[in-house]
C-alpha cells in the first residue's frame, strides 16, 4: 500500500444524456442523469483507493450542502479529505453533456483558483499527483521532486509543471508546439523528467523519452461513457508506478484501468475496475 497525495478537482457533475451529436446550432432531447461525483480528485482517488492504497485528495469545495454531499461521498469511496478546503461561495455543478457514442463535453462553471499552503513533508509520502491550476503548484512540486514521485497531467496552458511523469492526451496536445514530443516535454517539465506519455483513445498511447519513442498499444473497447478516462489512466499508471512495474508494464496497467472506465455509466470507477483488480492480485 502507497501513500498517494492527489491535487485535483472534486466536482458534482449533472449528467444530461442527449439523443444525437453536438453540432452547431442544433436542437438536442436529453435525459437527465442526475447529479453523480466527479472531478479528477475523485476518478483518480477511488481507483487508488480500490486497489488498497491510502488516497488523500487537496481540493476545494463550498461551505453549502452541495459541499457537504462531495465530501461525504468521496470519503465513503475511501478518499481522505482532510486536505479539501471550505470556500464561502457555493458550490456549483458541472454539466456533462454525453451523445449516444459515448462522448462527453464539458461545460463547468468559473470557480475561484485553490491556493495551496505550505508544501507537505514529502518524505511521508510515495507520490504526488497534481491535475490542476492552483496557484503553489510549482512550488509543491519542486519541492517534492527529491522526496517522492511527482506525476502531472499537463495544463490547458503551457506553464511550468515539475514532474518525473508527464501525462496529456493527443487532442491536448494539438497546435501546442513545433517541438517534438520529448522536447515539449522538457519545456514544461523542467530537468527531472523521466517519462512523458501522450494518450490517444484506441490508438494507445506514447512514451517519450530522452533515448526513444514508443507506442503501447490498447485492446478496443466498446464506449459507454469516456469520462473519466484520463483521470482512470493516470490512476492506473501510479499504481503500475508505486508497485514497482516498469514504464511500459505501468501503461498497460493504465491502458486496462482507463478501459474499464469507459465500459461504465459513471465518472468515478465502479464494478468493472474492482471486478479487474480482483482479478489480477
Amino acid at each position: 500500500m502507497a501513500k498517494i497525495l492527489l491535487v485535483a478537482n472534486l466536482n458534482c457533475d449533472r449528467v444530461l444524456h442527449l439523443d444525437k451529436p453536438i453540432q452547431l446550432g442544433g436542437r438536442f432531447h436529453y435525459q437527465d442523469g442526475h447529479k453523480r461525483l466527479g472531478g479528477g480528485g475523485a476518478n483518480t482517488g477511488i481507483g487508488l483507493a480500490f486497489a488498497h492504497h491510502q488516497v488523500s485528495l487537496v481540493s476545494e469545495v463550498g461551505q453549502d450542502p452541495l459541499g457537504d454531499w462531495l465530501i461525504n461521498e468521496a470519503t465513503d469511496k475511501g478518499i481522505d479529505c482532510t486536505f479539501v478546503k471550505r470556500r464561502t461561495e457555493p458550490t456549483q455543478d458541472l454539466m456533462l453533456l454525453i451523445t449516444p457514442e459515448g462522448e462527453r463535453t464539458i461545460i463547468r462553471p468559473h470557480r475561484p483558483t485553490l491556493e495551496l499552503g505550505i508544501p507537505h513533508c514529502w518524505e511521508y509520502w510515495d507520490a504526488l499527483y497534481l491535475n490542476t491550476s492552483a496557484q503553489g503548484a510549482t512550488s509543491w512540486s519542486k519541492t517534492a521532486l527529491s522526496k517522492t514521485l511527482v506525476v502531472a497531467q499537463l495544463g490547458k496552458d503551457n506553464r511550468e509543471r515539475p514532474c518525473h511523469v508527464l501525462i496529456s492526451s493527443e487532442a491536448d496536445m494539438l497546435d501546442r508546439s513545433h517541438l517534438n514530443g520529448w522536447e515539449f516535454g522538457l519545456k514544461i517539465a523542467g530537468e527531472s523528467l523521466q517519462y512523458f506519455i501522450v494518450t490517444n483513445g484506441e490508438h494507445g498511447a506514447t512514451l517519450y523519452t530522452s533515448e526513444q519513442q514508443i507506442t503501447v498499444s490498447v485492446r478496443k473497447t466498446a464506449v459507454v461513457d469516456s469520462t473519466g478516462a484520463g483521470d482512470a489512466y493516470a490512476a492506473g499508471l501510479i499504481h503500475g508506478l508505486v508497485t514497482r512495474m516498469t514504464i511500459t508494464e505501468a501503461m498497460k496497467e493504465a491502458a486496462q484501468w482507463a478501459s474499464c472506465a469507459v465500459t461504465s455509466a459513471s465518472s468515478i470507477p465502479d464494478m468493472n475496475l474492482k471486478r479487474y483488480l480482483s482479478l489480477v492480485k
